[in-house]
């Protein structure tokens, strides 16, 4: 009986360390090498709308004519046309300000809630995380109705005297800062908050005690303590905001598109696959180097901390 229960406990130790990999494998793996496989394909009128693709009843012969067909071009593509390479230089720069200007609006809400009185901090959270619990499609159309021309922005502007007629808001970079800001604070602030709330009272005590002022004690504690959680809240928003279609696409002008919606274009107005999965590819390579650089941060963290 006792083999027994090692016995099972041990093929549960085993399904806990082999589900994460599994889930990573279907979910992530599986799909980004379907994805690679169409970013290296040939446009086709067919359907799919790509080739070459994989007869596996043609045995070995239809194996040699799958791999001969495939072919670098799309990636030549984007590396060559500009429209792509700024796109890409876009998204990067509105995902960076956007982080930015989180950050700055994330870390004194996420303090003020770290320094509330423990009755208040879980209302004070309640009410950050209260916007997911409508669409954000919906969000970001109240959005278009508060920024448009006759919107509440500008009636409010002018009524206070700060403009003398309504301006534009509506389709230019500062209506998608808004909504990306908007749309993203909660990915700062609770990242933020929990690197805060964890921190020791006592060392701020302990410098105000031998003559250090609040602000100093600031920077020379409270930020150095919080930096893990400000590298999170920021690639919790970069990642994501860099890749974002739907609030450029209704907030943002036409003049210059993110990748999100230069990627959806491919994928549905010219039926490019092979181009579009290319775009896919690069994006998720450019991504993983402020990831790979927050491993190699942790794992020095880790290892210093022994």
């Amino acid at each position: 009986m006792s083999a027994f229960g090692g016995a099972g406990k041990g093929w549960g130790a085993r399904l806990v360390v082999i589900a994460p990999y599994a889930w990573l494998f279907a979910l992530f793996l599986l799909p980004f090498l379907i994805v690679f496989k169409i970013s290296l394909s040939q446009t086709a009128i067919a359907q799919p709308p790509y080739t070459p693709v994989l007869d596996l009843a043609a045995g070995w012969e239809g194996a040699r004519a799958f791999l001969d067909g495939l072919s670098a071009d799309s990636f030549v593509l984007i590396g060559s046309d500009t429209l792509y390479i700024a796109s890409y230089l876009r998204s990067l720069e509105i995902a960076a300000v956007s982080t930015a200007l989180l950050l700055l609006i994330g870390y004194p809400l996420a303090y003020a809630m770290a320094r509330a009185p423990a009755r208040l901090q879980a209302v004070l959270v309640m009410l950050v995380v209260l916007p997911f619990w409508t669409s954000l499609l919906i969000r970001v159309y109240a959005w278009i109705n508060i920024l448009q021309r006759d919107g509440l922005l500008n009636q409010a502007l002018v009524r206070l005297g700060i403009i003398d007629e309504p301006t534009t808001w509506l389709a230019t970079d500062a209506a998608i800062y808004v909504g990306m800001v908007y749309s993203y604070l909660p990915f700062m602030v609770l990242p933020l908050y929990a690197t805060l709330q964890k921190m020791d009272d006592s060392l701020l005590e302990a410098a105000a005690d031998l003559g250090c002022r609040r602000f100093k004690a600031f920077w020379a504690i409270t930020l150095p303590l919080s930096l893990p959680g400000v590298v999170a809240g920021g690639l919790l928003c970069f990642i994501p905001i860099s890749g974002e279609f739907v609030i450029p696409d209704l907030l943002g002008g036409s003049g210059q598109m993110m990748i999100g919606q230069t990627l959806w274009s491919e994928f549905f107005a010219n039926k490019d696959w092979p181009v579009a999965s290319a775009i896919a590819v690069v994006l998720l390579c450019v991504l993983l180097v402020p990831i790979g650089a927050y491993e190699r941060m942790q794992v020095r963290r880790f290892e210093e901390g022994r």
